[in-house]
């Protein structure tokens, strides 16, 4: 199955397009911004309140669609959700947060076999209001880890030189938490 160009080069394609370096520099113990997104898993609205009272991993990441993936993303996503179960063990959830649409983001949950929430954001809000920046179509990928209060303990904002934080990493932090 090839993906359309139009399913590509669309509203959020545009408005994503230009280079917008990732400026989130606020200081690490601020609570973490709200948002509210679509769970497309169960279908259902999730807000980052509902997590009060435990430590989350909130995993900003890059697709195109659901048949182009960032090469930077990719393996990511694939270690995330191999290591799905180890962040759970420490009591952490993992919420993977995609600018596609949620008819993308099912077909990217399918595919990759993704046992995590993925949260679909076809607005790029939540991505803004992180502001992880953007780049040739896409919002940037990032990772906040969030104290049980919901706190931002953590952050990593994308560079080419590291760009996503490794497992070893986020897990390393969210020990110290």
């Amino acid at each position: 199955m090839q993906t359309s160009p139009d399913r590509l080069l669309n509203r959020r394609f545009a408005e994503n397009f230009l280079p917008v370096p990732a400026t989130h520099c606020a200081p690490l113990g601020r609570v973490a911004p709200p948002f509210e997104l679509l769970n497309v898993a169960t279908g259902e609205k999730l807000r980052l309140a509902d997590y009060q009272g435990q430590p989350v991993l909130l995993a900003f990441t890059r697709i195109f669609t659901e048949q182009h993936y960032c090469p930077f993303c990719f393996p990511h996503l694939l270690a995330l959700n191999e290591a799905y179960e180890q962040f759970q063990q420490r009591g952490a959830e993992v919420l993977l947060i995609s600018s596609t649409d949620p008819t993308q983001s099912q077909a990217v949950r399918q595919d990759l076999g993704l046992k995590m929430p993925l949260l679909s954001d076809p607005s790029c809000r939540s991505f803004r209001l992180y502001q992880t920046g953007q780049a040739l179509g896409a919002p940037l990928p990032a990772q906040f880890l969030l104290d049980a209060t919901g706190r931002i303990r953590f952050r990593h904002l994308f560079s080419f030189i590291d760009p996503n934080a490794s497992i070893p990493r986020l897990l390393s932090a969210l020990l110290r938490i």
